[in-house]
């Protein structure tokens, strides 16, 4: 035990939640000792809320995205518009677009973005389910809403370049979102015009489709 704290039971809880992204010791230490204030019926609560969570959340089979079923709610609105698709990194991008209210088609969640020194390849990615779905023949226009960075970027030529063979137009959201930005911090407003407003993705990039 370290002589930092007093209780072993104490420090393992604070190194558990020191491992949570954004939280250092000093918080979670404060977070450690807020649950111990409060009644066990809370505290039991909060943790079968997590185990419950990490246990029975689905991912849907269409796009991806956290789901309580194994179609989502969105996929399984008829009243989307099937024939665009929006390309995101993960959940929070789709909470983020759907508060817009601007968007109203559906979503593909790759989980990620292309990042070789993170050792995350096209392969970890739901790159491939997607071209399945364009495949199809009933999509006409998917949009890249990847965050303006340099991985982001590359996850986009990828895609564009994957997706070249199929009669789809490729778009990609204005650069309303500045460069460097990532997209779920980015205001509605700014979001939603950026969606509104979004160019082909070879005219973005001044690339000639082969």
């Amino acid at each position: 035990m370290s002589s930092q704290y007093p209780s072993v039971l104490l420090e393992n809880a604070v190194n558990e939640f020191a491992k949570l992204p954004g939280i250092g010791r000093k918080t979670a230490l404060r977070l450690v000792l807020h649950l111990l204030r409060q009644e066990d019926s809370q505290v039991g609560d909060f943790a079968r809320a997590l185990v419950t969570l990490k246990q029975e959340i689905k991912y849907c089979n269409c796009c991806h995205n956290i789901s309580d079923s194994e179609v989502c709610a969105i996929c399984s609105d008829k009243s989307r518009d099937e024939s665009t698709i929006c390309v995101v990194e993960n959940t929070r991008e789709v909470m983020a677009i759907e508060n817009t209210a601007q968007f109203k088609g559906l979503y593909h969640v790759l989980g990620g973005i292309i990042s070789p020194i993170d050792g995350i390849g096209p392969s970890d990615l739901q790159i491939a389910s997607l071209e399945e779905r364009v495949k199809s023949g009933n999509v006409k226009e998917v949009i890249l809403a990847l965050s303006a960075t340099m991985e982001g970027d590359t996850t986009n030529f990828y895609i564009f370049r994957k997706l070249q063979p199929y009669n789809v137009k490729v778009s990609i959201i204005a650069r309303g979102v500045s460069v460097g930005d990532e997209i779920e911090y980015a205001d509605e407003v700014t979001l939603g015009r950026s969606i509104l407003n979004r160019t082909p993705f070879d005219e973005s990039y001044k690339l000639i489709g082969k």
